[in-house]
């Protein structure tokens, strides 16, 4: 039985030192290959998450690229159609306005480091780098593409957008560079093809830049390199024409080579750990991908927001309000938009800078942000509009509830660094019920609306209505149709003629525009001159009258000449050189000449108009206060401006025949104009009574139907024969 046992016993002993070293040599094996295999997938995830990283950093770069010529592409917008631009830029004189505006805002400026203006012929009319004049000619300095962007922009004209922005090399490296058209914000130019001058602004990618793009945008190493430079990930700089002007690369940061480098000796240590190292994996590849993800979500929303503001942009309001009404679909509440414009930003603008006026845009955004509900969205859409959107289970009694809150708030002074400045808001207001009304739609209809707000006096609130579009349809071809009248000189003017009290014989007129319209007849000017003020062509329109008055006043030695001036034209710091250049052109004495400005400019613009007022009377033309009486007028504005005349408004005339109170206001008003030895004249006379009583008072001119209505020229010039046959049959009765 031992010799069994014993062999028995080694065969055991055999076969189990078989089993072992097979269960060991397979598990070896098996260890071996799944170290191999874990240690090929960890080298696969790792190089796999190298590319991906890289492929990342190119996308954010080219974005970047993108972001840098955009910004530069919008700040050049804003300089180039610019209506004082459109001004000052094509004047004689303008070019102290062009330095300070654009040559001098170059300095230290992180939105361009270079502007020029230049003319059709491609020669600089000025030309600024750093704040300070550039030397040599522009083709020293710059690459030929960059008559790529500026043919590019001149083959455009004024009908398509006049605009083009590029990477062009230079002397000092690469820039991107922008070429625009100066023009009106509206992208009128009345300056005829040839005479055109373009703005260039130009933004260096130096290295300074190139390390805020590499901070910004976390991209380690960034730098700038020569066209040929071989990389394995790169951005291509590219101009106009096609060709590369360098390449941006960066240090690969290989969050793979990290990840492996980290887990490789624990997973050769021990296979046991082999779990412990996926974990470690996954934990290193979701943080990769949360920074990745991180990164690509800030710079989407960088690209969706508003610089100065910090609201979201156009863009940013599309994708918003096409969520919300999305969400109305199926919640079925209401979207609601309002559509602000600000009341008076261009005049804070223009009297105190950009400066002040991007400090003002920070403050109403910063103003807006807190009265808006909970989950409505705040967008800033353009130089002084911004939108407000949010679903509500109201109607319009949410929006009309937020718009009096933002009136209200509006309608406070706002402190501006050491200026007070007082403004308001015209607010539009549309409703998408349930999600029926799509986002372009909806905000079209805000927009118009915001129109008709505006139209109606500014600061309020206006709903949007269906009748709306008609009125817009026919205002827009009311507008066209007014703009080639203008342009064409089919506008004729009227003539009212201005009585002298005592002798009761015509010592001037007042030209008054009409327009008769083809096909449709008549337009009274109280429909016309609104729209030429809102849609910028009051300047082009106060203009023709004045010329075509003062000409037509040539043929009238005797009599002097009044025009009424707009505020458009009144807050226009180039209207006294206007001015100047018609009575040039006609030759008329600046005596005869009397302008007539309404109050309600100088309410919003005192110093501004003070300031105007000096201006003109240098000239030696008449200003004259229109329409005294008829709001807030008093003693200030007379001491304060110093007008050489006013003229009673007609509703303090109408009753003086029948109310007590209504002769003893116009006495009243009569007395403090010659207590301060102002000249009167009273409008709106109808009947001799009327006549007879503001001469009493104290009134030297009048004027009104019962003295002649608006009549053509032929008929004051056969009034003025009529009058000196009789002085002439006078004179020979009393020689006789």
């Amino acid at each position: 039985m031992e010799p069994i046992s014993s062999v028995n016993g080694k065969v055991w002993g055999t076969g189990r030192h078989t089993t072992v070293t097979g269960v060991l040599f397979s598990f070896a094996i098996v260890v071996a290959v799944v170290t191999m295999m874990v240690l090929n997938a960890l080298d696969h995830v790792a190089q796999k998450s190298n590319v991906l990283d890289d492929e990342r950093s190119r996308e954010t770069m080219s974005g970047a690229l993108q972001t840098f010529a955009a910004q530069l592409a919008a700040t050049l917008n804003d300089y180039a159609a610019w209506d004082d631009a459109a001004t000052n830029v094509y004047a004689a004189d303008g070019m102290p306005w062009t330095i300070s505006n654009y040559g001098e805002m170059s300095v230290n400026s992180s939105l361009f480091d270079v502007a020029i203006v230049i003319g059709d012929d491609k020669k600089p009319i000025m030309a600024y780098r750093d704040g300070k004049p550039m030397d040599g000619s522009l083709d020293d300095f710059f690459a030929p593409s960059l008559w790529a962007l500026f043919d590019r922009v001149k083959a455009a004209g004024t009908q398509d957008i006049p605009e083009a922005t590029g990477f062009v090399g230079t002397q000092s490296g690469i820039a991107v560079v922008g070429v625009a058209l100066v023009r009106e914000k509206s992208g009128a130019l009345s300056v005829p093809a040839g005479r055109h001058r373009y703005l260039i602004f130009a933004r260096h990618l130096d290295a300074h830049r190139i390390d805020e793009l590499g901070t910004t945008y976390v991209i380690a190493g960034l730098r700038k390199v020569a066209p040929d430079f071989a990389a394995r990930y790169f951005v291509d700089i590219g101009d106009a024409q096609g060709k590369s002007l360098g390449k941006l690369i960066w240090t690969p940061r290989a969050p793979g080579d990290i990840g492996y480098s980290e887990v490789r000796p624990k997973v050769v240590q021990a296979l046991c750990l082999v779990g412990l190292f996926f974990l470690v994996l996954l934990i290193i590849g979701w943080m990769a991908g949360r920074r990745l993800k991180a990164e690509e979500v800030n710079a989407r929303e960088d690209a969706l927001r508003d610089r100065l503001s910090g609201l979201l942009n156009r863009d940013g309001l599309r994708l918003a309000v096409d969520a919300l009404v999305a969400a109305s679909t199926q919640s079925k509440q209401n979207v609601l938009v309002l559509y602000l414009d600000l009341d008076g930003f261009k005049e804070v603008n223009d009297a105190y800078g950009h400066g002040t006026g991007d400090q003002l845009i920070r403050a109403v955004a910063a103003g807006l942000k807190v009265l808006i509900p909970d989950g409505a969205v705040l967008a800033r859409i353009g130089g002084d509009e911004f939108a407000i959107a949010f679903a509500s289970n109201d109607a319009e009694a949410a929006a009309l509830q937020l718009s009096e809150h933002i009136l209200d708030f509006l309608a406070e002074p706002l402190e501006i660094g050491r200026r007070v400045v007082v403004i308001g808001a015209s607010i539009g207001i549309a409703v998408s019920a349930g999600g029926t009304v799509g986002r372009e739609e909806l905000v079209r209809r805000a927009d118009l609306a915001m129109y008709k707000a505006k139209e109606a006096g500014r600061a309020r609130m206006t709903l949007y209505d269906p009748a709306m579009d008609a009125d817009r349809e026919e205002r827009n071809a009311l507008e066209l149709d007014l703009r080639m009248a203008i342009e064409g000189g089919d506008l004729a003017l009227a003539y009212q003629p201005l009585i002298d009290a005592s002798s009761h014989e015509m010592t001037g007129v007042e030209a008054l525009v009409r327009w008769n319209r083809p096909g449709h007849g008549p337009v009274s000017p109280e429909v016309f001159i609104p729209i030429a003020e809102t849609s910028g062509l009051i300047e082009a329109l106060g203009l023709f009258v004045l010329r075509k008055a003062c000409e037509t006043a040539k043929q009238w030695p005797e009599l002097r000449i009044s025009v009424n001036v707009s505020p458009g034209q009144f807050r226009n710091p180039a209207f006294t050189d206007y001015v100047r250049y018609v009575l040039r052109q006609t030759d008329i004495a600046a005596k005869r000449v009397t302008l007539e400005v309404t109050e309600g400019y100088m309410i919003q613009n005192p110093q501004r108009t003070r300031q105007s007022i000096e201006r003109l009377k240098t000239l030696g033309v008449t200003i004259a206060l229109d329409d005294f009486g008829s709001g807030f007028s008093s003693i200030g504005y007379l001491r304060q401006f110093g007008f050489d005349r006013i003229k009673i408004d007609r509703s303090l005339v109408m009753e003086i025949q029948e109310s007590d109170s209504q002769r003893e206001m116009l006495q009243a008003t009569v007395a403090l104009a010659r207590s301060l030895d102002i000249p009167v004249t009273a409008e709106g006379i109808e009947t001799e009574e009327q006549a007879v009583i503001v001469s009493l008072f104290g009134c030297d001119t009048l004027q009104g139907y019962f003295f002649g209505k608006p009549m053509p020229a032929e008929q004051i010039t056969e009034r003025l024969h009529e009058a000196r046959a009789r002085k002439m049959k006078s004179h020979r009765t009393n020689a006789a």
